[in-house]
């Protein structure tokens, strides 16, 4: 028995139309039925650059990672604070803002995901300590659809 078979009798009941009303809002605030698996899908390349103080004879340091684009010539830094006894850290880029610790330009906006080379270095209290390069991947998302048996 399909929906509107229930509702025309309920309707002709129905003074000044306020039944039909709620019944449609009831009927269309219900949630349809699910016809397939539904799936969301996102992918980012990352970086991991660290840097370590081997035999920790700095004690506590400031290291300063700079990200250059070589596509667009933009550099991002990420300054971070390397406390005594933890000789040294790893960061990811690109890092996204919402983090306590982000890669950013003099602008203040985080760096896309954007593929093509990039060249790096770390800077310990003020210093080039380390530095290399890195490509970042072209990425992209495919999804299956999965049907439902039929009973």
């Amino acid at each position: 028995m399909s929906l509107l078979t229930l509702i025309k009798p309920v309707v002709s009941l129905a003074r000044g139309g306020r039944l039909l009303g709620a019944l449609a809002l009831l009927w269309l605030a219900a949630p349809a039925p699910a016809r397939a698996q539904t799936w969301m899908v996102s992918t980012t390349a990352h970086v991991t650059l660290g840097v370590l103080d081997k035999y920790g004879q700095l004690g506590a340091y400031t290291a300063t990672f700079v990200v250059r684009s070589e596509r667009t010539g933009k550099e991002y830094q990420l300054v971070k604070s390397i406390e005594k006894g933890q000789n040294g850290a790893d960061v990811l880029f690109p890092s996204e803002a919402t983090t306590s610790d982000y890669f950013k330009a003099s602008t203040g906006e985080a760096p896309p995901a954007a593929p093509g080379r990039y060249t790096w270095e770390c800077r310990v209290n003020g210093k080039k300590a380390v530095g290399g390069h890195f490509a970042l991947p072209e990425v992209g998302n495919d999804v299956t659809v999965i049907e439902k048996d039929k009973p």
